[in-house]
Parts: C-alpha cells; sequence; structure tokens
C-alpha cells in the first residue's frame, strides 16, 4: 500500500478545531510584515497575493483588497481595477510556473456563497488540469497534493519578482 502525504492537513484540522481567530486573518497576516510565512507572495499598492494555505490545488492563489470589507461596491474603481490587473498576473504566474490547461477565478461573497472567510472578500485563481479531480475527495474528503506549499510560494514568487509595481 502506497502512503497519501498531505502535511498541510494537521495544521488545518488543528486551526480550524482547535483555534479561533480573532480579527481577520487576511488583515492580521498582511500587518505582520512576515511575508513568506504567511505565503504572502507579492504586495501591490491596494492589493495582495497569496497563496492558499489550503489550496484546491498546487498553486491557488488569492488576491486580497488591503481593505478590509465584504463588498465589491465598497472598493474603490482604482482597487477593483487591481483587483483584476493583479489576478491577470496571477494567472501569468501560474500559467509559467505549472502550464495550467486552465483557471477557476473566483470569489464567494457570504456564507450562503461558499466564503470560508466572509468579511473579506478576495479572488481564488485556481490553476486546474484535465483529470485534476478523482475519488479522494468523493469518497474520503481528501486532495491529494504532489507539491508543497513552500515549493508552491517559491515558483509564483519568481514571476512576482521581476514585475514592477506601479
Amino acid at each position: 500500500m502506497k502512503q497519501l502525504w498531505a502535511p498541510w492537513r494537521m495544521t488545518f484540522l488543528e486551526d480550524t478545531h482547535e483555534k479561533k481567530q480573532e480579527g481577520c486573518i487576511f488583515c492580521t497576516l498582511v500587518q505582520e510584515k512576515a511575508d513568506e510565512k504567511n505565503l504572502i507572495v507579492h504586495r501591490a499598492e491596494r492589493v495582495f497575493v497569496i497563496l492558499n494555505k489550503y489550496p484546491y490545488n498546487n498553486g491557488h492563489v488569492m488576491v486580497i483588497p488591503f481593505q478590509h470589507t465584504n463588498r465589491l461596491e465598497d472598493l474603490s474603481k482604482e482597487t477593483l481595477g487591481d483587483l483584476m490587473l493583479w489576478s491577470r498576473h496571477c494567472q501569468a504566474a501560474l500559467d509559467e510556473a505549472y502550464q495550467p490547461q486552465g483557471f477557476n477565478l473566483g470569489m464567494n461573497l457570504g456564507t450562503a456563497g461558499g466564503a470560508g472567510i466572509k468579511d473579506h472578500l478576495h479572488m481564488h485563481i485556481v490553476p486546474r488540469w484535465v483529470g485534476d479531480t478523482n475519488f479522494l475527495p468523493v469518497l474520503a474528503d481528501t486532495k491529494s497534493m504532489p507539491q508543497h506549499l513552500s515549493e508552491s510560494f517559491e515558483s509564483i514568487q519568481k514571476y512576482f519578482g521581476r514585475l514592477k509595481s506601479p
């Protein structure tokens, strides 16, 4: 029998079942100034790019406005523009790092909309490949991830390191 190794699953279980986060996790992480530890790949003027700590696929990133809000209408035109601009940059970074065959981009707004973090909106950019779903999520509520988060961070950050922020 082969062993399935997913080292961050225990952290997920501990984080979600033992600790209750006070305040907004996104606001807290961005204020800490520990970008690599917190998986913040890039900071722009109005938004930042972060790896999803509990990804659907390797390379799953999110673009998050610095402004704490759960409503699109609260964002300025400039912030909305940056949200899309940096989503486009994420797609290019993921193309370069992983050569995916497709992408899922989107937001889950509100609990009924599927938001895990409902108070601070964010755009998900998830690289996809034909056949990247299998029986594990359906039967075992488990996702097999072939790359560690630190390796994903390195692969994606190379792209952002070459960009000039406005």
